[in-house]
């Protein structure tokens, strides 16, 4: 039997509040989401960038309907809780933002990331008061469903010129106050940064996986305080690293010695159709 949405809710939350950190990856499409619940991951996450790049754009430049759709495909592949990185709403209004919640709930989702980046390269992030009244409006939307959708509050400042720590920590703080589930500041540098993320708030975080030179193993992550553990476009990278890799030998060389490499079509099958031990 298929779960039920406020089922998959439950299994989420559960996650977030047992010992321990937990990994949750990033499919781009049906395929690649039933291959990650086949390999026993217990949650799954949508990735801007990487649904935007598998239909060839860049990411940002998917539309809400867009966004949602895809969102729905991914939670319609497996019986797993998916959460959707669902950039800044969709809108610069705390009402947008609310919207974007209840479309989410709409679209079989068990959470969501929001943002506070504007889009705007000259004023890149929503100022202080802004930024937190998106994120207050979000979870009270959110606390509305009747189920817990977990909502995750990031904070970018770290991505963009002139990072400072303690600017990172302020605005978590005050997400958190906000009602934010889950709190998330790409980008940071090492681990004593994540360390003290980690000690300023009381709610999870969520660390993401995927810029060279800042990501850390696991039990690094665990043992500073991570409770969640994103990959962002890194598997969507890494599918497309094998593509290119294999496309260029035979291009260039006209060799086929990525085939000695490759899993079978018989494997990925299996490991599609095998069924997560969390159903």
């Amino acid at each position: 039997m298929k779960l039920t949405q406020a089922e998959k809710a439950e299994r989420f939350r559960a996650l977030h509040e047992r010992p321990g950190a937990f990994v949750i990856p990033n499919p781009w499409d049906i395929g690649s989401a039933r291959i990650l619940a086949g390999l026993n991951f217990q949650a799954l996450a949508t990735s801007s960038a990487a649904s935007a790049c598998a239909i060839g754009r860049r990411d940002g430049l998917l539309t809400r309907d867009e966004a949602l759709t895809h969102s729905r495909m991914i939670v319609d592949a497996t019986d797993l809780p998916v959460s959707a990185d669902l950039e800044n709403g969709f809108g610069h209004s705390p009402e947008a933002v609310a919207t974007t919640i209840r479309l989410a709930a709409d679209a079989g989702l068990v959470g969501c990331t929001i943002e506070d980046t504007t889009g705007d390269e000259e004023n890149p992030l929503y100022d202080d008061r802004l930024a937190v009244e998106r994120i207050a409006t979000a979870a009270q939307a959110a606390r509305a469903l009747p189920f817990p959708f977990i909502l995750t509050a990031r904070a970018h400042n770290l991505m963009f010129a002139n990072p400072r720590l303690d600017d990172t920590i302020r605005r978590l703080q005050a997400f958190e106050k906000a009602g934010a589930d889950v709190l998330f500041a790409p980008g940071l540098s090492d681990i004593a940064s994540v360390r003290a993320v980690c000690a300023a708030v009381s709610k999870p975080v969520n660390f993401m996986v995927g810029i060279k030179g800042k990501s850390f193993s696991v039990s690094e992550l665990a043992e500073a305080g991570v409770k969640r553990i994103s990959l962002a476009t890194s598997l969507y990278r890494a599918a497309m690293t094998g593509l290119l890799d294999a496309a260029r030998e035979v291009n260039d060389r006209g060799q086929f010695t990525f085939l000695d490499r490759s899993v079978t079509t018989q494997d990925l099958i299996q490991c599609m159709e095998r069924k997560s031990s969390q159903s």
